[in-house]
């Protein structure tokens, strides 16, 4: 979320970053609600002074035996206008925010302006695509062949876009996860295991709610929600409080389960496990100093490039342009993993910094040594998501008797060097 009076004096280079973004926000809407606040608390303190001179006129008067009934019945006028008053600037001040809690964060100035994923920028790529002498099959058919994928038996338990993992299947996607965590802890990351279930303040924190409500699971007649990504919890941990800057950056990551209902994407990627409602996933997240921030920016994502290094799979990292941005992030890169059965690549991580965007939403500052306290900035990256990285393996190290080689980097996770094509 944005300072009030900082977005008041800057509608200009709002309205570009609205347009750069390719969102519609109702600017007309915010400077008539913002005026009438404005003007009621004006209104509002003209009648609060007319009612302090009128407390030290009436006892003076009375003492010189005045009658000050007029004065009195004036007052009890001036105190009803002042209530209704404050009403309404309360009604104005909660339609401002509800407008504020709206706008997205504005893209930093190296971020390339655009409307969609046409308009993003590769930075690099790692490996090649695996050469194959028989046609790749999507990870579907690979998996569900050799028996370690059901979808058909998760259908039945929670219905579509569900998947049961088996035998090598299941200690793979676990397999997976220690790895990824393990990784993340060498390089300096603090593992978290958080609750999975996140309450509307969290989500509003973040940048999720309101305006995502759709696309999450909410828990009837609670204030409860399943979480949407582990970036709500690691967030929410040091909600309203005030770090020691000499702590930053604070580097945590975490293992979850993450609940999407996929809103709006019926008929895009419902095939295997790229699309599912419930996804498990390992959350990079740093809390940094503004001036920090953009060189902890880099590091995160090479932190998630290592770990794909270290599987072998060949990727690339874009940089996305204004409209194809996150609601709460200035800058951002995904990395995308090559899948050999679409011949295209898929995001497997997306790293990003919000700036205070989030922190000013969530509350939470430094305070430096003799200095104000001011927000902090933090950043968040999918280092990685399983399922995805799952999938990829499937895909890039199938062989033709629909086998799958293991990476070296897993052998001590699995315990094995290979996924046998035929059903247990």
């Amino acid at each position: 979320m944005h300072d009030l009076g900082y977005f008041r004096e800057h509608l200009e280079e709002f309205e570009k970053m609205a347009a750069d973004r390719g969102v519609s926000i109702d600017f007309a809407a915010f400077r008539a609600i913002d005026q009438e606040r404005r003007e009621r608390i004006t209104f509002a303190e003209q009648l609060k002074a007319r009612r302090n001179k009128a407390s030290e006129e009436i006892p003076r008067r009375k003492k010189a035996g005045e009658d000050v009934s007029a004065v009195l019945a004036e007052m009890k006028q001036v105190s009803e206008e002042i209530k209704l008053a404050d009403e309404r600037i309360a009604e104005l001040d909660s339609k401002l925010l509800d407008f504020m809690l709206t706008v997205p964060n504005r893209p930093h100035s190296s971020v390339p302006v655009g409307h969609d994923a046409s308009a993003n920028v590769e930075a690099r790529r790692w490996g090649a695509p695996p050469k194959f002498d028989f046609k790749p099959l999507p990870h579907w058919e690979i998996a569900e062949n050799a028996g370690i994928l059901d979808f058909q038996r998760a259908a039945k338990i929670a219905g579509t876009r569900f998947a049961i993992y088996r035998g090598l299947g299941a200690r793979l996607e676990r397999a997976l996860a220690a790895f990824f965590l393990d990784t993340h802890a060498a390089n300096g990351y603090t593992e978290i295991l958080p609750p999975f279930l996140v309450n509307t303040a969290a989500l509003t924190g973040v940048g999720q709610l309101p305006k995502f409500a759709a696309d999450m699971f909410h828990l009837e007649g609670t204030d409860l929600w399943l979480t949407p990504t582990a970036e709500v919890e690691l967030t929410s941990i040091y909600r309203d409080e005030t770090l020691d800057a000499d702590l930053l950056p604070i580097k945590l990551c975490a293992w979850t389960a993450c609940f999407r209902s996929e809103a709006g994407a019926a008929g895009k990627d419902t095939r295997g496990l790229k699309r599912q409602h419930q996804f498990q996933k390992v959350e990079m997240f740093k809390f940094t100093r503004p001036d920090q921030s953009y060189e902890e920016l880099e590091s995160l994502v090479a932190n998630a490039e290592q770990v794909l290094q270290k599987l072998g799979l060949h990727y690339r990292v874009v940089g996305l342009c204004t409209g194809d941005m996150g609601f709460a992030s200035s800058k951002t890169y995904d990395i995308e993993v090559w899948l050999p059965s679409a011949n295209e690549f898929m995001e497997i991580s997306s790293c990003s910094n919000t700036e205070s965007f989030q922190a000013r939403r969530s509350g939470i500052r430094f305070k430096p040594k003799g200095g104000k306290s001011e927000f902090v900035h933090t950043l968040n990256g999918s280092g990685l998501a399983v399922g995805r990285t799952w999938l990829a393996i499937m895909e890039n190290f199938q062989q033709a008797d629909g086998s799958v080689l293991i990476p070296q980097a897993l052998h001590s996770y699995l315990g094995t060097d290979r996924i046998p094509a035929v059903k247990p």
